[in-house]
């Protein structure tokens, strides 16, 4: 694979914060936005805005809830994290037209996008009553 190759494949399976933003403010029906972060709830207390939280361990049993008629928009923690790109790949031998949001959560945040505290919406209990 050559550089121009690689670029268009990098491309052509990711989405950056700042393009899906706009692309989600000017066609909202077209993108399904999924969380797929695992681990505690009480680390995963903020979410984009307007995402489905469907964690990686979950997907299997969730498939169900995931449109087939839509670009689907998939993120997990930061640059670091593949959960994303495993998922991606889950969906896309499954018929699934998706990409993979650059930065996860951690370079949206950083851009001060809008997010969601799950705590406010109570979606997440706390279970130490702190």
């Amino acid at each position: 694979m050559n550089a121009l190759e690689y670029f268009n494949a990098r491309l052509e399976a990711t989405i950056s914060p700042m393009d899906y933003l706009k692309l989600a403010s000017s066609e909202p029906d077209k993108y399904f936005l999924i969380d797929v972060r695992n681990g505690p709830d009480h680390v995963k207390t903020l979410t984009i805005k307007d995402a489905h939280i469907i964690p990686q361990q979950e997907l299997q049993d969730r498939l169900n809830e995931i449109p087939k008629d839509k670009e689907i928009i998939v993120y997990c923690w930061d640059v670091w994290c593949n959960t994303a790109a495993k998922v991606a790949s889950f969906l896309l031998e499954r018929g699934y037209k998706v990409k993979e949001l650059t930065g996860g959560i951690a370079a949206w945040k950083e851009m001060n996008f809008p997010v969601s505290d799950l705590t406010k919406n109570n979606n997440i209990s706390d279970s130490c009553k702190c």
